[in-house]
């Protein structure tokens, strides 16, 4: 089937989305039931191609895209240095708040537990799910594919039945009050047919380097969740595309910045702005994710200060000799603030029966709590770690003031 090529030009100068028709026949067809309440029709959406299109959005919109671009590469650089400790952070960060736009939330604590194998929490396992699309994103952003969106969204969806993981939906999907019917859907996205020609040309939009890179990053994000690919996940699996956008552009080389943390400010602008794409606007998406940037940077400057702090505390607690592997110790707890005697092991490239003395020490210099967890054996975590992570997301979380 062919996708939409004549693309309907909108006032703002970008292809505004078309419908087609479609006829539903609900599953109780024939059961008694008039001919003429057997079906009911409904309009799919018909998306343009891009590929093509050069998306110009206004100046004041662009200087702002160009403002969130320099901070967010100026950033980066910054912790380019540091970034066996804040990278992965920071990618948690950033998953947590791409999951916490459609209202799935959990602390710190849960996350990072979860992580280990720790089954209390479904909203932190799905978030822990969330930081492997994330890292799918950013190891295939050599070059953005329908392999590559894929594979992070086998990442995201593999702990689960309910959904293909990996696969593109073979099935209708709809956005809307009811969900046992399309009709009088709020948004019904194509039809599953057109997903791969849709994505194809999605992705030849995403890799030319002659749009300006945010631009790319935000109209891409938004034609992909206009395609919604799959049966679930096309939220989370559209903002980690943007995050290997970011990298494939070169915006950010080291750290993933948690863009998706700004968004949080302002989750109703974001979604008006994902409509007025759709009929042909790019300037709003385009200056939602620059204003998202630009939050996202200053939030993650007071997380990255705020752990420098926690960690030079640790350098007055811990009173070890110098060559134990405490010391050592102190940095994986950084990056990770939960941890298990295996993961220390692994981290630490020791034997697990020798990291039980330096973690004692640890939690003797207070800088440490230990808790059983059951069947997984004991689990040691760094509040002040989890708690400063804790304050990131609350503060992306707040509406400020206009």
């Amino acid at each position: 089937m062919s996708t939409n090529s004549s693309s309907t030009q909108s006032e703002h100068g970008w292809p505004s989305l078309d419908w087609e028709q479609q006829d539903w026949v609900p599953a109780t067809a024939g059961y008694g039931m008039q001919q003429s309440a057997t079906y009911s029709r409904y309009k799919s959406a018909l998306p343009s191609n891009i590929a093509d299109e050069t998306p110009v959005p206004d100046s004041a919109t662009l200087i702002l895209a160009e403002e969130a671009v320099y901070e967010l590469t100026r950033f980066d650089a910054e912790l380019g240095h540091k970034v066996a400790t804040f990278a992965p952070v920071l990618l948690r960060s950033e998953s947590a708040s791409s999951s916490q736009i459609e209202n799935l939330t959990a602390s710190a604590r849960a996350i990072f537990s979860a992580e280990l194998g720790l089954k209390k929490s479904r909203n932190a396992e799905l978030i822990a799910a969330n930081t492997g699309a994330m890292t799918a994103a950013l190891k295939l952003a050599g070059s953005i594919s329908s392999n590559s969106i894929l594979q992070m969204h086998g990442a995201l969806m593999e702990n689960q039945s309910i959904h293909q993981a990996g696969q593109w939906r073979d099935e209708p999907v709809w956005i809307g009050t009811r969900s046992d019917t399309r009709v009088g859907a709020d948004f019904v996205a194509p039809q599953h047919t057109r997903v791969p020609e849709l994505i194809n040309d999605l992705v030849i939009f995403s890799s030319r380097v002659d749009v300006p890179a945010l631009v790319s990053v935000a109209v891409g994000h938004a034609q992909f969740e206009t395609i919604h690919p799959f049966t679930d996940g096309n939220g989370r699996t559209g903002r980690a595309l943007a995050q290997s956008i970011l990298r494939f552009r070169g915006v950010t080389r080291n750290v993933a910045i948690p863009v998706s943390a700004g968004l949080l400010a302002d989750i109703e602008g974001y979604h008006r702005a994902l409509t007025a794409y759709r009929e042909g606007e790019v300037a709003p998406i385009v200056r939602a994710f620059a204003n998202a940037a630009l939050r996202a940077v200053t939030n993650t400057r007071q997380l990255v200060q705020d752990i420098e702090t926690i960690q030079e505390s640790w350098t007055h607690q811990l009173m070890a000799r110098k060559n134990s592997n405490a010391w050592r110790m102190l940095d994986v707890i950084a990056r990770r603030p939960v941890i298990d005697s295996a993961t220390v092991a692994l981290e630490l490239g020791v034997a697990q029966p020798n990291v039980y003395p330096p973690l004692k020490a640890l939690v003797e210099a207070g800088i440490l709590q230990s808790k059983a967890e059951h069947r997984l054996g004991p689990f040691w975590r760094n509040d002040e770690i989890l708690n400063a992570i804790d304050a990131f997301a609350k503060r992306a979380g707040r509406r400020a003031k206009s």
